[in-house]
Parts: structure tokens; C-alpha cells; sequence
């Protein structure tokens, strides 16, 4: 064989092998992709910290597969580019966007090889996603003195409502402060940094009496929601612990903050979701039976004692979460897997694969198929629960499992005749999600009043976010609305599932950049 033919053979293989390669790659990112989306759809409440490590760890190495696999396509040519459909993927249409049009180098009007006259034929154009930093700016208010030339009166414009009195922030100062810190989880000492490196000096404790300014306003809005939440038949509850710190001794407190949510879209409703926040210095049950004193009808939640005094008489009814009861059997299974913690895991997922078929449906709907189809595998899930602990130790874990779950099994079937109940609680533990983010940044509340003004801030982002609306905007536009004297009984257009956004008439800001 001569070497021009041998080299061509080591081409063709080492192109066979690099495609099988590619091949295994591409294989294996779809793997990867899969497993991460199961995970994801996992419905069985909170994740555990085992859970949460195995997410992040296939995304980092998801990411790292996609970033190689995009360098390779980059660095191909461009005829073995067009082999296959590349998707055409358009960039939102609701950006703004600025034209750069690149004309010839030799200009649009002369032919470079002959000097004839060039005439339009067409173009050629691609979008690129670009991005440009936060830009600070100044507003300079201006009002002009007048004065009358027969009675000497002076005429000027009222002055215009600020944020804070004698300060130096707009009221989109302050809605960006305040979502930065609470939904972007950045504490007010970065903030306070990322401002100086734009040549901005802006205090951190400037920027604190800024937020709790931002909380003052925005209060008759919690009021209104929480308002609005007890008059709901149905409440989702948690709460998470939050340290607080010790005045005077350097130390943090166990505080809480407690959420309540309202959220019926998966039983086809189509009133308003909601949700809001209780910040309390201990885990005291009188919290929540003393904000719950007036509400009436289902509460979801897990089974702490400190609910049990609710659900004395028929006012309120208790709505256990299966996955707080599943959970509790996984834990066993992960350390001593067994045929009986196989199959009970297998059961209650069967019972969540009904659940994800009849999502928002209407409640006759779901109490319907519930009865139908969900009811006879409770019934024999019971049966072999109770088999189960005939035959275990009452001593053993998975015995104190089990007898959790039958210890509140009334409670547990309720949402079989209720269509408007969930199978479990994960509305509530949702709404926990930034919370628990954001405590990893801010470590821990300043003192009561600092807690109480997070339950406060977080009511009001969360609640947008559950309506669809970018908390930002909606912010600036209420506090200013609100410091302007907006009359209390208008206060219903100002709740984030009536608001819209309105371009607010402003004078006109002259542009004046230093040289």
C-alpha cells in the first residue's frame, strides 16, 4: 500500500472516530438533558439536599458539554455548517433595536472593478443579542418663577412628590434597590459596591433607609393582600427559620418567616394568586393560629403542632402533603432499600401521575376522577401500610414512617373529596424557594423590624411574579403612586393581578451630558 493511500486510510479513520465521538457526546448531552428535566418534574416537595446537589451537578456538567459542543459547530466550516437545519431561533420582539449598516468599502455608488453604477439588489441582516450596563443617570427638575406685572403675584409648579423627603433617589431608585436585594439576592453591601465602581458613593446604610422607605410605602398593598388572602376557601402554608440577630451581643436568634399562599390555577381558577409573608421571633404556634383567627375553609400544610389548635371545631379542615409523607419513606429507602419502601414509592407516584392528568381541570372534575381512579389505590395503600406494621418493629425507622402517615391519614385523603385541594403542599414550599436563596446572601436579619420588613418586600415580589408582572416596574409605579396620595379606595387597581403597566406622563427631560 502505498503512503499516499495509508494516509488516507489513518483520514478516514480518525474521521469515523471523531464522528463517533461527536456521536457519543451528542448522546450523552440528550442523557443528561432527560435526567435533568425528570428531576426537575420531581412533584414530591422539597428537594433534598442530595436532590439539590445532583441538579446542580448535572447542569454544571450539562453546561459544560453545550458550551463544548457550541465551540465545535463554531469552529467548523461553514459548508459543513449548512449540512444540517441549523433552528432559526428570533430574539424577543420587544426589544429595542438599533441598525448598524455596513455599506461596501468602496462605497454604494461606483462598481470597484469597472466604475459602473450600482443599483439596490437587496441586503443581508442578522440580529445579535447585545447587552449594555445599568446606566445611572441624574434628573434635574426644573420650575420656572413667573410674576405677574400687575399684582406682582409669583407663579411656579408645585413640586413634584420624592421618594424620601430631602433625599437623593427616585422612586425606580428605590424599586431597583429593593428587588435587587430581595429577588436578585444581592445584599446591600454589593449593591453599594457595584455602584461605587460606576463612580456612584452611595452609603449602605443610605441604601437600608432607602429599602425601609420602599417597605413603608408599599404597605397598605401587603395589607390588601393578606386582606384578600383570608377571604380565600383555601390556604397553603410553611414557614422556614431565619436568624436574626441579638442586639447587643453579636448572636443570632431562630426567627421565622412563615408564608401563606393562594394559588387555585390548577383546579381551573381564575381568580387572583397571592401570597404573604409573617416574619415572628420564634416558632410559637400562636403565630399562625392568631393571622389564621379568621379564616374559614382548607388549610394545607405539614403537620407541625402548632397548627393542631386550627383545626379544633369545622372552621378550618386539614389538607396533609402527601410528599412530606413520601419523603419520609424515600429517607429509608436511600439508606435500606427494600421491597416494601419500593413499592409504597411506586404507589404514591402513581397517585401523583393522576394528579399531573387532571391539572387544571375544574374541581367536580378532579373529585371525580380522584373518586374513580385514585381512591381504590389509597385504599390499598393503606392496606399495605397497615400489613406492613404488623409485620415491623415499632422501634424502626420506617415503623415511625409509616405511623406518621396513618396518624394523619384523615387528613392525607382529604383531597380526594375536595376538588380544590393538592395532593400536597408544594404551592407553599414554592413560595419559599427565593427565601431560602436569598438567606444564603443576606445571612441573616438585622432585628425584628429588618425581618418584618423582608416579609413585607417579599409579599409584594412574589405576589407579582405569581401574576405574570416583572416586580421592578411595578414597584416604582406603585410607591410613587402611593406617596402621590393615591385615595384608599382605589386601592384595588393598584394590586399587581388589576395593574397594568401605563407610560406616566412626565415633563420632558432635556439630556445633558458632561463633557
Amino acid at each position: 500500500m502505498s503512503d499516499q493511500a495509508a494516509s488516507h486510510t489513518d483520514k478516514d479513520a480518525r474521521i469515523a472516530e471523531l464522528e463517533a465521538a461527536l456521536a457519543a457526546r451528542d448522546t450523552l448531552i440528550e442523557t443528561l438533558r432527560l435526567q435533568l428535566s425528570q428531576l426537575r418534574r420531581m412533584s414530591f416537595g422539597q428537594s433534598s439536599e442530595k436532590l439539590s446537589r445532583q441538579i446542580e451537578q448535572l447542569e454544571l456538567t450539562l453546561e459544560e458539554l453545550e458550551g463544548e459542543a457550541e465551540l465545535v459547530e463554531a469552529c467548523k466550516d461553514v459548508p459543513s455548517r449548512t449540512m444540517r437545519d441549523a433552528p432559526v431561533r428570533s430574539l424577543p420582539p420587544h426589544l429595542p433595536r438599533i441598525e448598524r449598516r455596513i455599506e461596501p468599502e468602496a462605497g454604494s455608488c461606483a462598481c470597484p472593478d469597472c466604475g459602473g453604477t450600482l443599483r439596490p439588489l437587496g441586503q443581508d441582516s442578522d440580529e445579535m443579542l447585545d447587552v449594555a450596563p445599568v446606566q445611572w443617570r441624574v434628573i434635574r427638575t426644573v420650575r420656572p418663577k413667573y410674576s405677574c406685572r400687575s399684582c406682582e403675584k409669583i407663579i411656579q409648579a408645585r413640586a413634584p412628590v420624592k421618594a424620601i423627603a430631602r433625599g437623593k433617589a427616585s422612586f425606580a431608585t428605590l424599586a431597583h434597590v429593593v428587588v435587587n436585594k430581595f429577588d436578585h439576592h444581592l445584599p446591600l453591601y454589593r449593591q453599594a459596591e457595584m455602584m461605587a465602581a460606576q463612580g456612584i458613593d452611595i452609603d449602605r446604610s443610605t441604601l437600608a433607609g432607602w429599602t425601609g422607605q420602599a417597605a413603608a410605602l408599599l404597605d397598605p398593598i401587603v395589607a390588601r393582600i393578606r386582606e384578600e388572602g383570608l377571604k380565600a376557601g383555601k390556604l397553603h402554608t410553611d414557614d422556614t427559620p431565619v436568624p436574626m440577630l441579638v442586639p447587643g451581643k453579636g448572636k443570632t436568634a431562630q426567627a421565622r418567616l412563615w408564608t401563606y399562599v393562594v394559588d387555585d390555577r390548577t383546579s381551573g381558577a381564575t381568580g387572583p394568586a397571592l401570597v404573604w409573608y409573617r416574619f415572628t421571633p420564634d416558632r410559637s404556634g400562636v403565630h399562625p393560629q392568631g393571622e389564621l383567627k379568621t379564616f374559614t375553609g382548607l388549610l394545607q400544610a405539614d403537620g407541625y403542632a402548632g397548627y393542631d389548635k386550627l383545626y379544633q371545631g369545622n372552621r378550618i379542615s386539614e389538607v396533609a402533603c402527601w410528599a412530606h409523607f413520601r419523603r419520609k419513606i424515600f429517607e429509608n429507602h436511600q439508606t435500606s432499600p427494600t421491597p416494601l419502601t419500593t413499592d409504597l414509592i411506586e404507589r404514591i407516584a402513581d397517585l401523583y401521575r393522576i394528579e399531573e392528568e387532571i391539572r387544571g381541570e375544574p374541581p367536580d372534575i378532579r373529585r371525580q376522577h380522584r373518586q374513580q381512579r385514585s381512591r381504590p389505590q389509597v385504599e390499598e395503600l393503606r392496606s399495605a401500610i397497615d400489613d406492613a406494621l404488623r409485620r415491623l418493629s415499632p422501634k424502626s425507622a420506617m415503623a415511625k414512617a409509616l405511623a406518621y402517615g396513618r396518624k394523619r391519614w384523615a387528613a392525607l385523603t382529604r383531597y380526594l373529596d375536595e376538588g380544590t385541594a393538592e395532593i400536597d403542599n408544594n404551592i407553599a414550599e414554592r413560595a419559599m424557594r427565593s427565601v431560602a436563596i436569598g438567606r444564603k446572601n443576606w445571612l441573616f436579619a438585622g432585628s425584628r423590624v429588618g425581618g418584618e420588613r423582608a416579609a413585607a418586600i417579599y409579599s409584594v415580589i412574589e405576589t407579582a411574579k405569581l401574576n405574570g408582572i416583572e416586580p421592578q416596574p411595578y414597584i416604582a409605579d406603585i410607591i410613587e403612586k402611593v406617596a402621590s396620595g393615591w385615595p384608599a379606595s382605589r386601592w384595588d387597581e393598584l394590586m399587581p393581578w388589576n395593574w397594568t403597566a401605563e407610560p406616566v406622563p412626565v415633563s420632558p427631560i432635556s439630556v445633558n451630558r458632561a463633557a
